[in-house]
């Protein structure tokens, strides 16, 4: 069922349910007043009757007469009287005819009744008896309310016709309201059949406003240009990736073709399997690289890490470093001294930041020009920071340029690499919400600076 029917029944449900307990109240009390208004009717003309029957002890025949026309011009439908003496004998009824049984235990009842009367049905009948303190008699009176009881008929039968009519318009209205409403959503969802992968750079329209289907086009407009960006990111990716590959197995392929071609010297083969040596090893590098770059894309910011000293994990990293670079020349220090340890404490992934660390410290020795490299460490209330610092020239490349996989900037010609050790630390960064930047200091320094939250502090 659409969402169209289902709001039409689910309204319509629900004006249904309005207009029962509506309807069932003015019934009910039209019934109860009916009801109450003819009790009234029977009682008066009861009282009526029991005075003119007390009368008939002091007047002539011919009042008699008179005063039993006049009772007749005022009777109700099937009325029927009877007065009862306090024994419970019946004095005198109208019609002649009537002759309606009492018992004393009735006549008690009616006695010890508040006020002194009982009104109850007998059939469609209304009965009201009632006891006459000044004349010591009963009086039972009776009729049958046929004028009332057919507007109350009508009465079921107007209700009924207007709820089946106003559920009518109401199924009507509501489809046409959904309709409308929908209209737009509609017409969303026709555009949103018609964008796939080939064409993330359309968008839907979007109409002034603020309401929630203007809201959900902004959104999915918002997706298609996240998902652009991402497929346009993965596509140069994959294409740098794959020219980066190509590079180091297409001389390999090269190499191993020409010494097959050749007789050559032990020499010659030891320089040979030197040379394939070292492009393994480059292609070693290149893989764990971009091994490392599909790991971060899958990862999300954790709280739970372990908090960790931000020392240990950089001791660590100089360590590792100078195994494959001994020469290298690596200076650590505090800014300012910690006064107490959780200045240096922080939460995150230990390996992660070991490899971002020892990515800056790479780059610092081999684009310096005298193989040395500076860390400091200062701090404030919330953040840790850490600085590479590296004698050598400005880069003049932008910092969005430097974290761009496969991207190396001029002063890197004369290196081997890939233009990813940068692209892995901002990653590494952003999964710790930490921040890296670059800055050119007097006297060549370039600087790239790591800030980090320390462990105490709550984003």
């Amino acid at each position: 069922m659409g969402i169209k029917f289902r709001f039409a029944v689910l309204l319509t449900f629900f004006v249904s349910l309005l207009l029962i307990v509506s309807f069932s109240s003015i019934y009910l009390l039209y019934y109860n007043y009916r009801e109450d208004e003819f009790y009234d009717r029977v009682e008066a003309e009861g009282q009526e009757f029991a005075d003119i029957v007390n009368n008939f002890k002091d007047q002539k025949v011919a009042d008699e007469v008179k005063i039993l026309k006049g009772l007749h011009n005022n009777t109700l439908w099937d009325e029927c009287l009877e007065v009862f003496d306090s024994t419970g004998v019946a004095i005198n009824s109208l019609p002649d005819s009537f002759n309606y049984k009492i018992d004393q235990g009735f006549l008690l009842q009616i006695k010890r009744d508040i006020d002194q009367k009982v009104k109850y049905f007998i059939g469609d009948k209304q009965y009201v008896a009632f006891y006459k303190a000044d004349t010591k008699n009963f009086v039972i009176a009776s009729g049958y309310d046929l004028s009332g009881l057919k507007r109350l008929s009508n009465l079921r039968y107007i209700l009924f016709a207007v709820f089946f009519g106003a559920i009518l318009i109401t199924v009507f209205v509501s489809l046409t309201f959904v309709t409308q409403l929908l209209k737009p959503l509609i017409k969303l969802s026709n555009q949103i059949q018609h964008i796939n992968e080939s064409k993330l750079t359309e968008r839907v329209e979007v109409t002034e406003g603020n309401d929630e289907i203007t809201q959900i086009g902004k959104n999915f407009n918002s997706l298609l240009e996240r998902l652009n960006n991402a497929f346009e990111s993965q596509k140069t990716f994959v294409h740098h990736a794959s020219h980066e590959l190509r590079t180091p197995l297409a001389t390999m392929f090269a190499q191993t073709e020409s010494a097959l071609k050749k007789e050559l010297s032990v020499t010659d083969y030891k320089l040979l399997l030197q040379s394939l040596k070292e492009d393994q090893q480059e292609l070693i590098e290149l893989t764990n690289s971009l091994l490392l770059l599909s790991q971060y894309e899958k990862l999300n910011t954790s709280k739970d890490w372990p908090v960790i000293r931000i020392d240990e994990v950089i001791y660590d990293s100089i360590s590792f470093t100078k195994k494959i670079f001994p020469n290298a020349e690596i200076v650590f220090s505090f800014e300012n001294v910690p006064e107490h340890e959780g200045d240096i404490m922080l939460k995150g992934n230990e390996t992660l930041l070991k490899s971002a660390f020892g990515n800056l410290i790479k780059n610092g020795y081999l684009y310096s020009t005298d193989k040395k490299i500076f860390i400091t460490v200062n701090f404030n209330s919330k953040s840790i920071f850490i600085h590479f610092d590296n004698t050598g020239n400005s880069i003049t490349s932008t910092f969005e340029e430097l974290i761009t996989p496969f991207f190396r900037g001029e002063n890197t010609a004369s290196i081997r690499g890939f233009g990813l050790g940068l692209s892995i630390v901002d990653r590494i960064m952003k999964l710790h919400e930490g921040l890296i930047s670059y800055c050119y200091i007097d006297n060549k320094i370039n600087r790239f600076t790591i800030q980090l939250h320390k462990a105490n502090f709550e984003l």
